[in-house]
């Protein structure tokens, strides 16, 4: 009996991190078309979202760190318990960007976005959604493989970064009263970026899941501005 109740709760946490997981996908695509289209009423919509998605960061963390003070998890469960409160976690931050990007777009107003940034922003967050999408994929059917090759996607978003970066310092260099709308617009192009890299840290957690074994996948990530 408690066995069932153990597996019965382990699947709702599961099943939570698949809704979680579900909402911040599509609010990565939502809040970029947004930005991009200057649409001020989603970007605040999407900012006020973010307090459903740390509550119910909170109600996963906290039912995870039940189930191992009641039902003494063995050392698979434990590892799926692990990748449980990890991956909300990871979900929790990239939503972070989610709201950081339409923060960004509030500052901006209504003023339009360089063409460069409106044509290919989208398509950076398109592929951000997939990834994770196939990750979540990969957590719910135990799929090691599929895992190990969402982080290739990454390249795509990389590149895009790196030819929108120098986009916006030319935006600077032809009008440096730019700056400031500079700085933001590079702002909601790093957050962007970053979410994709979250995306690869829940990798990682669902090969640990897996396997048992810990090892970090190459991301390509900026910690700095890329070299012109």
């Amino acid at each position: 009996m408690m066995r069932q109740t153990f597996d019965r709760e382990l699947q709702r946490l599961q099943d939570e991190v698949l809704r979680m997981g579900s909402e911040v996908q599509e609010h990565i695509v939502r809040v970029t078309t947004a930005f991009t289209e200057r649409d001020l009423v989603t970007s605040q919509r999407m900012i006020d979202a973010d307090v459903s998605i740390n509550e119910r960061r909170i109600a996963v963390g906290l039912g995870a760190l039940k189930l191992i003070a009641t039902q003494s998890p063995m050392a698979g469960d434990m590892r799926m318990i692990a990748a449980v409160m990890e991956i909300v976690g990871e979900l929790e931050r990239i939503h972070d960007y989610v709201k950081g990007i339409g923060k960004i777009s509030l500052n901006l107003g209504a003023t339009a976005i360089p063409q460069a940034l409106a044509l290919h922003l989208p398509e950076m967050s398109e592929i951000a959604g997939e990834m994770l999408f196939q990750a979540l994929k990969a957590f719910i059917n135990h799929d090691e493989d599929l895992a190990k090759r969402v982080p290739q996607m990454d390249e795509r978003v990389d590149f895009l970064f790196n030819e929108l970066y120098g986009e916006i310092v030319a935006l600077v260099i032809v009008d440096a009263t730019q700056i400031h709308r500079a700085n933001q617009l590079e702002w909601a192009l790093h957050n962007l970026e970053r979410s994709a890299d979250r995306t690869i840290n829940i990798c990682e957690w669902v090969v640990y899941m897996v396997t048992g074994v810990y090892a970090e996948m190459s991301m390509g990530e900026y910690e700095s501005p890329p070299a012109r």
